[in-house]
């Protein structure tokens, strides 16, 4: 697509995020002052400024001091839940479809010292190896219209989680305690089912798909997911007893045919197509059943100029899903890579200066508004008449056959 920039473009941007920022500053302060900081820290976190803490910001706004911002994100009196809220109705206003799907996977802050909420010596996904960091759970809507976050969470690792005296001075509130990663995750699906948010998977990856509790949640509540699992994950052998998944990779390797794989794109890349050779069998979990109606898939990702890499996505989903809406799904995953990476490229989503369980929490929410507006300003571009998006959806697959060749397991 090709985007001819004019001028009434951009006032119309300008008029759209002064109207956006002013409707919700209306519902989170009752002052003027704050309402005026918060519209320009939106727009400080929009603009082209090299890094956006608290005294960069300030300067490129023509603000005196750092004060107010500070002040907005350490003192003022507001609620960044509130916020939260408000970022969720935007985007589903906007990007919501019935067929949407959330993302979760955690993103990392590295800081140094130990006084920043949180922060620890924990294994950073950023780098690849253990860093004094912050862990950020996140939750993206996806959808066919763009894709933006909607929820968050800050891990609390144990250490920190059982230290009253640094709770204390960090501000975490009393009723929080520790909570693993994928319990955070089952955290924020409990709000967004109890927020009506419209949407038909849970895409994740091994992280969250190799916790059993995470997945039991998913069949209690009748969630389809498709989740990245380890080679390790438990399923019922066909003879009885249990396997590890990477015995069903065995067993397709020993049929030596070809037809047990079929090359399909799941999703569009930087660089095109995303193609790969899949294949799916039906298998069943050792301890767990699928909820009513639904059943349990593994999709083998073999990657075609290294056959030997090969990843596998666990699925939940109604019987008789086609399996290339599930490929679709496993594709998605990648959108909430696309949000972290501009969200600390652009936004500057881990730039903060706070320390505190309130200040991280304000400045992270409203980071997540600045890339929900971004989200909404590209739909409209690609789709200009409001309500006319058609019947597309974020799970379309390549033509062709609707099943895969499946192979059924115990």
């Amino acid at each position: 697509m090709t985007l001819c920039l004019t001028y009434d473009l951009v006032v119309s941007w300008d008029a759209e995020l002064t109207a956006l920022t002013s409707r919700i500053a209306d519902r989170l302060f009752k002052r003027p002052e704050p309402k005026a900081t918060f519209g320009d820290l939106v727009r400080g976190l929009l603009a082209d400024v090299p890094r956006k803490n608290s005294w960069q910001l300030a300067d490129h706004l023509g603000h005196a001091t750092a004060n107010p911002i500070t002040w907005l994100l350490s003192r003022a009196a507001w609620d960044a839940d509130a916020l939260r809220d408000e970022v969720r109705a935007y985007v589903l206003q906007h990007l919501g479809r019935p067929d949407g799907v959330l993302i979760a996977d955690d993103t990392q802050a590295i800081k140094k010292g130990d006084k920043s909420v949180g922060v620890a010596r924990q294994y950073c996904g950023l780098t690849g190896q253990v860093e004094n960091c912050q862990v950020m759970p996140m939750l993206t809507y996806a959808s066919a219209a763009g894709h933006a976050f909607i929820n968050r969470r800050l891990y609390l690792p144990e250490g920190w989680a059982t230290d009253l005296e640094r709770r204390q001075v960090a501000g975490v509130p009393e009723p929080i305690e520790f909570a693993t990663k994928p319990q955070q995750v089952i955290d924020m699906l409990a709000e967004e089912l109890q927020a009506g948010t419209p949407f038909r998977y849970l895409a994740a990856d091994s992280g969250y798909g190799r916790d059993p509790a995470l997945r039991a949640y998913c069949h209690a509540q009748q969630i389809s997911y498709v989740m990245a699992v380890p080679v390790d994950l438990p399923l019922m052998a066909v003879r009885g007893g249990s396997e590890p998944a990477g015995h069903v990779l065995d067993r397709l390797l020993a049929q030596a045919n070809a037809q047990v794989w079929e090359r399909r794109s799941c999703g569009q890349g930087t660089k095109g197509a995303r193609a790969y050779d899949w294949a799916a069998v039906a298998v069943k979990l050792a301890g767990q059943r699928p909820a009513e109606g639904h059943t349990h898939t593994l999709l083998l990702r073999r990657s075609i100029s290294h056959p030997t890499d090969v990843e596998f996505f666990l699925a939940h989903a109604r019987i008789g899903t086609p399996v290339p809406e599930l490929i679709a799904v496993a594709g998605l995953r990648w959108k909430i890579e696309e949000n972290n990476e501009t969200g600390k490229d652009l936004l500057g989503l881990t730039d903060y200066q706070v320390r505190t369980w309130v200040g991280w929490h304000r400045h992270v929410t409203t980071a997540m508004l600045a890339l929900a507006f971004l989200a909404v300003s590209r739909a409209r571009l690609d789709d200009p008449v409001p309500g006319e998006h058609g019947t597309s959806t974020a799970l379309s697959a390549d033509q062709g056959k609707d099943h895969l060749p499946q192979e059924r397991a115990g």
